[in-house]
């Protein structure tokens, strides 16, 4: 895997502006676009990190990494056309998987969502759960 000069252990800020289809008639974000924004502001930041695409990447290099665990909490309502600045930070490199903090920030820099997100690996070729490759690992941790 090729590594990008991003460090891991800062935050990677992701810029999503919502758009009419996130919204119901009202406007306001239906719930569950919030995990797209989450999820895809943590492949958006893999793929920062890899320099390239990060799906397509991991599975090119034999690996799957299905979400295990998801968790999301909505602290202020978000509308059609606010920008938002997500933030995306390695929260821990496990044996078997890896995981990520996600802070969502409106454009008046109110904290509009918090996600955490973790990832397992798994071998692409049989599916079964993998102990997380020392590339990975030393890419989303640098310090060690």
């Amino acid at each position: 895997m090729e590594y990008s000069n991003i460090n891991a252990s800062d935050p990677i800020t992701i810029k999503r502006t919502v758009l009419f289809g996130d919204c119901d008639p009202e406007g306001i974000v239906y719930t569950p676009r919030f995990s797209y924004f989450a999820l895809e502001a943590t492949h958006e930041a893999l793929q920062r990190l890899l320099g390239k695409p990060s799906i397509r990447a991991l599975k090119k290099a034999g690996i799957l990494t299905p979400v295990r665990a998801f968790d999301l909490e909505f602290l202020a309502p978000v509308t059609w056309d606010d920008e938002l600045n997500i933030q995306v930070q390695v929260a821990d490199i496990g044996q078997h998987s890896f995981g990520f903090r996600v802070k969502g920030y409106l454009p008046s820099n109110d904290l509009a969502f918090t996600a955490a997100i973790t990832y397992v690996t798994l071998s692409a070729e049989d599916k079964k759960v993998i102990q997380v490759p020392e590339s990975l690992s030393a890419l989303l941790n640098p310090i060690r």
